[in-house]
């Protein structure tokens, strides 16, 4: 699962593993794991750059482990490292999601630590602008809409998934 911060990513990959029967993996987490810290300390003390090392690290380990659905930070699939990896093990699904249902989502949480901004709606809007194009890059992209629910919104993945039956196939 790939995508902005807020476009839903951990609650649609977690329905879908569970649909799927499948371990759902959450790549930031994963990290806060190995780190014992969060993602926000990880940021405040080392800086973007040294998480996005981390990062790649945890994903690279991730894909080797068994079948699952991974669920990667906003911004990994930034990386050209990390997209092949991707496409090496599996498929990238891109939960697209337009600025105000993304901003709508994360304006009242304080767990994001690229938002930590003097305006943090036009820092999303610059990071979103900034990652569209790499995004853009996926084997499959879903639209996500606000008038969705998760199960709906995991309907959506799933259609998308049944188009590769490398990947899923119809029951």
């Amino acid at each position: 699962m790939v995508g902005m911060m807020g476009a839903g990513k951990t609650a649609v990959g977690t329905n879908l593993a569970k649909r799927l029967a499948v371990p759902f993996l959450d790549s930031d987490e994963e990290i806060e794991k190995a780190a014992d810290r969060t993602i926000a300390e990880i940021f405040s003390r080392d800086g973007e750059a040294f998480f996005r090392r981390k990062e790649a690290q945890v994903i690279s380990r991730l894909l080797e482990s068994e079948q699952c659905i991974l669920s990667t930070g906003g911004g990994a699939y930034l990386s050209e490292d990390n997209r092949a990896a991707i496409a090496d093990k599996g498929v990238a699904v891109w939960l697209k999601a337009d600025i105000d249902l993304l901003w709508n989502r994360v304006r009242h949480k304080t767990t994001r630590p690229l938002l930590n901004t003097g305006n943090p709606e036009k820092t999303l809007r610059d990071i979103y602008d900034a990652r569209v194009p790499y995004y853009e890059k996926c084997d499959l992209q879903v639209q996500a809409l606000p008038r969705y629910s998760i199960d709906q919104m995991t309907d959506a993945v799933i259609d998308a998934l049944l188009t590769r039956p490398d990947v899923l196939e119809k029951d």
